[in-house]
């Protein structure tokens, strides 16, 4: 895999995200109050809202226009709500953050 540098976890706040651009599209990087770190893409299958400006909790994201709530675990929606985004693989190396694109690529073939 190809594992791409994204930045530094200090620069996601506790229980906020950062929007990556690439070519294959917007990245949501999101830090849970835990210190985890998830990337899916960032727009919620409802109607396209940026996820990275929503509301994180626990291992989720509320989206910012109709209150979707998506999981950071597998990007599906929760509820009653049905629809997912793809999710990243991230990884975390002494707070430096790289995202795998391959699997985005792969994702739309």
């Amino acid at each position: 895999m190809n594992w791409i540098a994204i930045g530094d976890i200090s620069d996601i706040p506790l229980r906020g995200a950062r929007c990556v651009k690439t070519p294959q599209g917007k990245i949501a990087v999101f830090r849970t109050a835990e210190n985890e770190v998830f990337a899916i893409e960032d727009h919620c299958p409802h109607k396209g809202g940026p996820l990275s400006q929503g509301i994180v909790h626990a291992k989720a994201v509320t989206c910012p226009l109709h209150n979707w709530v998506i999981s950071l675990e597998t990007g599906k929606a929760l509820g009653a709500d049905e629809g997912e985004v793809r999710t990243i693989p991230v990884r975390n190396e002494d707070g430096a953050l790289f995202i795998a694109l391959e699997s985005m690529m792969m994702a739309a073939e």
